[in-house]
């Protein structure tokens, strides 16, 4: 999915916020967003291999395999300048390639991301959400436990459309392989600012879960900010807060962007 909003940072390239979705998701989640960003930014949200409209990866799922995918993708897109915004599987997907210290790079944006340890996950519940594929009356539970903030109906029936359309391989190799990689010995090679967001009320990654896992491996300064009310998936529950923190961010990279 590819969200063109206009022109960038006045005096130089446009600045491109590269947004990339949660597990059984897809980059439809940014919409709103992207629509409240333009015409000042420009925001691409693709769909990660397996999921939305895009086939498998030809690497396979792991994290590295889903970070080569986006590195080729904004390679192709001649990108000069941008943040990688990474919400939950999307977030972890994004420090690993943020490590990598990439040309272009100048910040990340973490929204509840899966940490780069392990992701806390009882096998119990890892064993329920593996027999929850493909069905639509496990979908709708899904939604209803990793949302506190009401949704309009169109809104529920895209989270739900998209939690179907997963391949079975993607939806799998997340629960038993990605969601537990450990790359926190990597970070030390992130060098760009970052900043990161949680929902209060989230009941997938709680805020305590950042504070101990994530957090501690970002750089210096680094910000934990929590949205108020708000569950698991902040794109959709609060677009506004969202937008507000990547401007914000936006400024703050000023002086990096050139």
């Amino acid at each position: 999915m590819l969200v063109p909003p206009a022109v960038g940072v006045p005096g130089s390239a446009p600045l491109a916020f590269v947004c990339l979705h949660y597990w059984a998701g897809s980059g439809r989640e940014w919409q709103a967003i992207a629509d409240l960003l333009a015409p000042d930014y420009v925001l691409l949200a693709p769909d990660l291999g397996g999921f939305g409209d895009v086939p498998a990866p030809t690497g396979g799922f792991s994290v590295d395999a889903y970070a080569d995918q986006v590195a080729e993708y904004i390679a192709a897109q001649q990108l000069q300048q941008y943040v990688l915004v990474g919400h939950s599987m999307g977030g972890k997907i994004a420090l690993s390639l943020a490590a990598r210290q990439p040309p272009g790079l100048v910040g990340v944006a973490l929204l509840t991301p899966s940490p780069p340890t392990p992701e806390p996950m009882t096998e119990e519940d890892r064993q329920d959400s593996l027999r929850a594929f493909g069905q639509r009356p496990e979908a709708e539970k899904t939604l209803q436990k990793i949302t506190a903030r009401p949704l309009p109906p169109a809104v529920q029936q895209q989270i739900i459309a998209d939690n179907l359309r997963s391949t079975k391989a993607a939806w799998s190799a997340w629960l038993q392989h990605g969601s537990r990689e450990n790359i926190a010995a990597r970070l030390h090679h992130l060098r760009v600012p970052c900043t990161l967001l949680a929902g209060d009320q989230d009941a997938v990654l709680s805020p305590s879960v950042h504070g101990l896992e994530t957090l501690p491996l970002l750089p210096p300064g680094t910000r934990l900010e929590l949205v108020g009310g708000a569950g698991h998936l902040l794109p959709y529950e609060a677009p506004e807060e969202v937008t507000t923190l990547l401007q914000t961010f936006a400024r703050q990279l000023r002086g990096v962007v050139h």
